[in-house]
């Protein structure tokens, strides 16, 4: 084996090819090819695309097959505090020597093609649910779609949550661009499940023009909210007196509706409406709008994108508190960071903005600041080498009755919450 320890391997896949993205099928596929692997797992497959709301609807579709006995295997990206979470067996994350022996594999088989981090972590996923004999596979897209590495297998059912601005260096700089991206997962002949109220219209051509199954919120299903529950129309049914979903902020429900969707979609998976209910009351996602302190309360959010913060600055309008709201910030500089701070500042009275050294990709907290003093320049500002000093200062500074939100990045929220006690 090249090398006895995940830590290992991981240092190494991350210099393995001088790109951190590089888009495109035919490397990963000739890998996949040279292992010995089909396009198809023996069993179903969901594929996740979208802007925002992928994480969530995994959670929902694992939580609802566990709750219907089923074995689900399920991969998802990035990882908050262990790699080892972007790839679960029944709800559990994987061990290390499966990952090192699932990238030995993988590493006999590549010969010279240089993978990427990502791609060798996605094959590595499919490698180790190919030897699992799950009943379902779910697997949640990285970036864009039709040319991201989930994208060699084929599903049986492809969800896109929702289309926004994001990526937009690989992806394009609008919505009918990133939603053509996206629609790339959509197969002939198959249900093809969007989520977004108002699909971009190159989404649903493509679905259209290659003669998937689509499916949109608003029209194919509903939702239909209610005081204390709420149901959802399928066609000509409905599943009435669902609970809320046990994941904070009301959008969550278009979250849920579309996971369901996806899952009625798939032939031959029994799954009950009260495993539904169950899975409602039961699923868990780290790190969106999630408490990890109280007095003062700490909120950790991954939002990094316009459309997330929308929806994070809507919980904290639902959400008032009596004292003061500080923001602790640190953002990727390839993200619409001025539009992200410009949404977020109106709730904002205090900031403490960081760097994230030594990522390639992180925004300098000077040019960070420079950015929050530009667009909130009457509230008081303080600039941190590190995510963790700026938790410190924040916390040090905050009343008990004051909150404080941490946002801006994945990277961002992973840094922040081994500080706190249920991280």
């Amino acid at each position: 084996m090249r090398f006895n320890t995940l830590d290992e391997w991981l240092s190494w896949q991350e210099s393995l090819n001088p790109k951190e993205i590089d888009l495109g099928l035919e490397r990963v596929a000739s890998v996949h090819h040279q292992a010995g692997y089909s396009a198809r797992f023996p069993c179903p497959l969901i594929t996740v695309a979208g802007t925002n709301g992928k994480g969530s609807v995994i959670a929902l579709l694992e939580a609802i097959a566990l709750a219907a006995g089923l074995n689900v295997c399920s991969y998802t990206s990035p990882h908050l505090l262990r790699y080892n979470e972007r790839i679960r067996i029944n709800g559990n994350d994987i061990d290390d020597g499966s990952l090192c022996n699932a990238f030995e594999r993988l590493d006999q088989a590549r010969g010279e093609t240089a993978l990427t981090y990502f791609e060798f972590g996605t094959l590595a996923a499919i490698d180790i649910f190919m030897r699992a004999e799950p009943d379902l596979v779910l697997m949640e897209v990285g970036l864009g779609g039709r040319l991201d590495a989930v994208n060699i297998m084929d599903p049986d059912v492809a969800v896109v949550t929702t289309v926004d601005i994001d990526h937009t260096d690989w992806l394009g700089d609008n919505r009918e661009a990133i939603g053509f991206e996206k629609a790339g997962i959509f197969r002939p002949d198959k249900p093809a499940i969007c989520g977004d109220p108002e699909p971009p219209v190159t989404l649903t051509g493509h679905a259209d023009e290659i003669g998937a199954h689509g499916h949109y919120i608003g029209q194919a299903f509903e939702v239909i909210p209610g005081r204390d529950s709420w149901s959802l129309r399928i066609g000509d049914e409905f599943l009435h007196e669902l609970p809320f979903p046990a994941l904070a902020g009301g959008f969550q429900l278009n979250n849920a509706a579309t996971a369901i969707m996806a899952l009625r979609s798939l032939p031959g998976l029994d799954v009950s409406t009260e495993a539904i209910r169950k899975a409602l009351t039961q699923v868990q996602l780290k790190g969106r709008f999630e408490t990890v302190n109280e007095h003062p309360r700490v909120i950790v959010d991954v939002a990094h994108n316009p459309q997330a913060m929308r929806s994070l600055v809507m919980q904290l309008k639902n959400q008032p508190c009596s004292g003061k709201t500080i923001a602790v910030v640190a953002m990727l500089k390839d993200k619409p960071v001025s539009q992200v701070i410009e949404l977020l500042q109106p709730e904002i009275d205090q900031w403490y903005v960081a760097g994230l050294d030594p990522l390639p990709r992180a925004m300098s907290v000077e040019d960070l600041a420079a950015i929050v003093e530009q667009q909130a320049a009457d509230v008081k500002l303080t600039a941190a080498s590190t995510v963790g000093e700026a938790c410190k200062l924040a916390v040090d500074a905050a009343e008990a009755d004051d909150r404080i939100i941490i946002c801006g990045s994945f990277h961002t929220v992973a840094e922040a919450m081994p500080r706190f006690a249920v991280a």
